[in-house]
């Protein structure tokens, strides 16, 4: 149950964030894609996902490069000791590899995605480089790969973490939240600003009133000289 809310919270964050890159960057080609294969650093085997047995984790894996197949080259390479640990990803058409791509979930600087120019379906393509999803790590964690807890790379206006850092996040959020002690504060600084505005409209009247009274005296004997 835990892993299926982790999954569920995981595939919303991803889908907010690339809400502006459409899934069909994929080429029509290679459209709908069935599985995908995992292989890197700490795995014995490649890891393997299927669209029709897990929807919403396959849906999260994929969304990490479906949008490089078409898309132009970010950046330059890294030497391999800021690129971090490697995992290839292959998208499978009914069994049939289409496409693959290099992620480095870990690279100095943030994520990074490289392209091969030798794919699988033979298609022409160049070897390009990108940044990768803020998401790539914990996506591939939940998938299985061997990598370190990072909420935080679920958060910065994506939504927050997964799992249960979520409930400590929202539990801190509740129990700092006193609506009598709030109201109270709003009142007392509504409170001094009024006395405040009245101690200064008070001062007004009484130099107004002094003014006057300065003025008539000097009013009426310019009236009896007349």
């Amino acid at each position: 149950m835990a892993l299926s809310m982790t999954r569920r919270a995981l595939v919303c964050a991803v889908l907010m964030a690339g809400l502006g890159v459409p899934m069909t960057a994929i080429p029509a080609s290679a459209a709908g894609p069935t599985s995908i294969t995992i292989a890197g650093q700490g795995l014995s085997r490649p890891l393997g996902l299927r669209a029709d047995a897990d929807p919403e984790l396959f849906a999260a894996v994929l969304s990490q490069v479906a949008w490089i197949a078409v898309a132009t080259g970010q950046t330059s390479g890294m030497p391999p000791k800021k690129l971090g640990p490697k995992y290839t990803v292959v998208v499978f058409v009914k069994d049939v590899a289409r496409q693959t791509y290099d992620l480095y979930p870990l690279a100095e600087g943030g994520p990074r995605a490289h392209r091969p120019a030798k794919q699988p379906d033979k298609r022409k393509t160049t070897s390009a480089w990108f940044f990768g999803r803020l998401t790539m790590s914990e996506t591939l964690r939940v998938a299985g790969v061997p990598l370190p807890i990072r909420p935080d790379a679920l958060s910065g206006g994506i939504g927050g973490g997964v799992g249960s850092d979520t409930v400590d996040d929202r539990t801190d959020a509740a129990s700092s939240f006193d609506p009598a002690g709030d109201m109270g504060v709003v009142f007392a600084q509504w409170r001094q600003l009024f006395l405040l505005n009245g101690a200064v409209v008070l001062l007004i009247a009484l130099g107004l009133a002094g003014f006057s009274l300065l003025v008539r005296p000097k009013a009426g004997a310019g009236a009896r000289r007349g």
